[in-house]
């Protein structure tokens, strides 16, 4: 049987989801700078080389670092709320069960 989740209680859900929200607001100002940055970079060492090229790198670089923080604040979201305690494993040990080398 599974326990009552910490985020089934609106206030307590309330509060976790807006510091999320901010955590992803202070992500979103970090990302923007260093891909103004990144591209300063790619400038002063190459030079003009293509439109296309500066789209792409910064694309690359803002989404890759965006999703990352957006997953790491989820897994702050779910440790930090007491989420991950409700789960129910039934794998565990006291329940006779014993991984064993084969």
């Amino acid at each position: 049987m599974t326990r009552k989740s910490p985020l089934e209680d609106a206030a307590h859900a309330g509060f976790a989801w807006a510091r999320f929200k901010r955590l992803m607001r202070f992500m979103v100002a970090v990302t923007a700078a260093t891909v103004v940055i990144s591209l300063g970079i790619l400038y002063a060492y190459n030079g003009f080389v293509s439109v296309h090229f500066y789209i792409a790198a910064g694309l690359g670089i803002g989404l890759a670092m965006l999703l990352m923080s957006a997953l790491m604040g989820l897994v702050f979201l779910s440790s930090g709320t007491g989420h991950d305690e409700t789960v129910d494993d039934r794998l565990s040990d006291s329940d006779g069960w014993k991984d064993r080398d084969r």
